[in-house]
């Protein structure tokens, strides 16, 4: 940042109606410990404190305005011309000179405060977009074989179309599903996962993402693996159970032994592993033991290891293995958007920009 720019920072925390949708006066403290530098805030986005704030803004200093997600019209999903027209633009766009992108993690999101103001303002990718897009085009494009990807975690639609794109296109020779996702596709597969494993996954077990999931569980056979026993709670105890015996068992909470020695072999012999999603509750002591298992396996790969999403992150984080991997991305949503070879509406926006307010490629 140079010294005698003026910043003006805009950024959401959740959205109405959410426990965490908050003000971002929290922010701006930690962000002003993290600069060591002072940042004023302003709770308000476009009103007329928001924009005295901005026009009082010295050379050198920092402002962070309220949570744009205060504004209905940030959480419409509209093409970029109509929120070039929209209301944070139209009463912001005037006060500013350009605009940086730096949020990777919502990139794959067509809202206002991400892809409006590029249609209207020279704008520029940020540094943390620039080198998570340099580097996950550099793991991705070509991967080194063989490639396993990991998908675990609690949200299970998604993961069937994942699935289908990965081994499609080449960017995966095998796909590993555990965690929630994991039970949901054995449960597709016709196996008992029992009603203490469903409950979790109510919101999940649709007839259209279980045609899904046996749809590519058809297609690619034993491309796909899934655990072959669970680790359940009993007794204040882990106690590892043969998918087949579920039923009667407790909610599965994390992939067994059997199944963490088996998906071991398979990281430990790729030269490219990705994994989004833990394999199971690694908050709980006795539920991290396969999550960690994993996650050791793709550093003792020696080979190129991406970790996506937050709680994989976290899980990394929790273990203290997060800087031994080759990247850690910051995006889930955006990540997978990216690796499905969809398009990501802020960096087309910052494509435009750079069509319509700079000379030569495009600033990624």
């Amino acid at each position: 940042m140079g010294k005698r720019a003026k910043v003006v920072i805009l950024a959401h925390q959740s959205r109405k109606g959410k426990w965490d949708f908050t003000d971002l006066s929290q922010h701006a403290h930690l962000l002003a410990r993290n600069l060591n530098s002072p940042v004023q805030y302003v709770d308000d986005v476009i009103g007329d404190r928001a924009k005295q704030a901005i026009r009082a803004l010295k050379e050198g200093e920092v402002l962070m305005l309220g949570n744009v997600r205060t504004l209905d019209s940030e959480t419409l999903s509209l093409p970029m011309e109509e929120h070039a027209k929209g209301e944070l633009v139209r009463e912001l766009a005037p006060l500013f000179d350009c605009y940086v992108c730096d949020a990777f993690g919502a990139a794959h999101r067509s809202q206002c405060s991400l892809v409006g103001f590029p249609m209207v303002m020279p704008s520029a990718a940020g540094r943390l977009l620039a080198r998570e897009m340099y580097a996950l085009k550099t793991i991705f494009d070509e991967p080194r074989r063989p490639s396993v990807f990991i998908l675990g975690g609690a949200k299970f639609g998604d993961i069937p179309h994942m699935i289908d794109r990965v081994l499609s296109y080449g960017l995966a020779d095998t796909v590993i599903v555990v965690g929630m996702a994991g039970n949901a596709f054995l449960m597709a597969r016709g196996v008992d996962i029992g009603e203490a494993s469903k409950a979790p996954l109510a919101d999940e077990l649709t007839p259209e993402n279980f045609a899904a999931a046996q749809k590519v569980m058809a297609v690619y056979g034993q491309r796909i693996l899934l655990p072959q026993d669970v680790a359940v709670e009993e007794n204040d105890q882990r106690k590892c159970v043969k998918v087949g015996d579920m039923g009667a068992a407790p909610a599965a909470l994390d992939i067994g032994d059997k199944s963490i020695d088996i998906f071991r072999k398979v990281i430990l012999a790729s030269r490219t592993s990705f994994m989004s999603g833990p394999a199971g509750m690694f908050e709980k002591t006795f539920f991290a033991k396969g999550t960690l298992a994993l996650m050791t396996a793709m550093i003792d790969s020696k080979g190129l290891t991406v970790l996506g999403g937050g709680h994989t992150s976290a899980a990394a984080e929790r273990f203290d293995i997060a800087d031994s991997m080759s990247y850690v991305s910051t995006g889930g949503g955006a990540l997978e958007t990216f690796l499905l070879r969809d398009p990501l509406p802020a960096i087309k926006a910052l494509e435009y920009s750079k069509q319509h307010f700079g000379n030569g490629e495009p600033s990624i």
